[in-house]
């Protein structure tokens, strides 16, 4: 596909204009039926210049939002809202290593190394028991972050989770924020498990 540096044209290749009635070459891109989503781009009309000129002087992005969702998508943080998990600071399982504590570098990616066997020893080892084998490997991992074995029922998992909530949120632990990536890690763990199908 060639593009014109002028007015956005895009040789149409024999493609020819949307507009009802009429035959000349389709080279202006305009929003289709399906919109952008998570499955893809949408798609795409073609028009010839005079009628994508008439297309956008009529073409109201905001058609059909509800106030809200209007001043949703205006916001300069429309679809950022959330941090994605890999880009957060405690994405990895371990974190990162506290390079300080470690006159060699290779000290540090060694003992990073000899904790991720041994985390993979452990999760091989709550695969053998029995009570285990009803959750997924990380519904096991999530079993793990909040301290319970696989021979629990949802009010334990519940008591729990409220236990370490208290334990761990800054409203009941005097304002300390210092404990955020464990309650995250926490929260999400219980959020996992709340719909494993082990408890349906």
């Amino acid at each position: 596909m060639r593009h014109s540096r002028f007015h956005g044209r895009v040789e149409s290749g024999g493609r020819v204009c949307s507009w009802p009635g009429c035959d000349e070459a389709g080279e202006f891109r305009a929003p289709g039926g399906r919109t952008p989503s998570f499955d893809g781009p949408g798609d795409y009309r073609w028009f010839c210049l005079d009628h994508v000129r008439e297309f956008n002087s009529g073409y109201d992005y905001f058609d059909g939002m509800s106030a809200e969702e209007i001043f949703r998508a205006q916001s300069p943080l429309h679809g950022w809202e959330t941090q994605t998990r890999a880009f957060r600071p405690d994405a990895g399982v371990d974190g990162a290593p506290k390079w300080a504590d470690f006159a060699d570098p290779l000290d540090a990616i060694s003992g990073r190394a000899r904790a991720h066997m041994r985390q993979r020893q452990a999760d091989m080892k709550a695969d053998m028991h029995p009570q285990n084998a009803r959750f997924t490997p990380d519904e096991r991992r999530a079993l793990g972050v909040l301290g319970l074995d696989g021979n629990i029922d949802r009010k334990t998992l519940r008591l729990r989770y409220t236990r370490l909530l208290r334990q761990y949120h800054p409203d009941h632990n005097g304002g300390d924020h210092g404990h955020a990536s464990r309650l995250q890690s926490v929260v999400e763990a219980y959020q996992l498990l709340n719909k494993a199908s082990a408890f349906a």
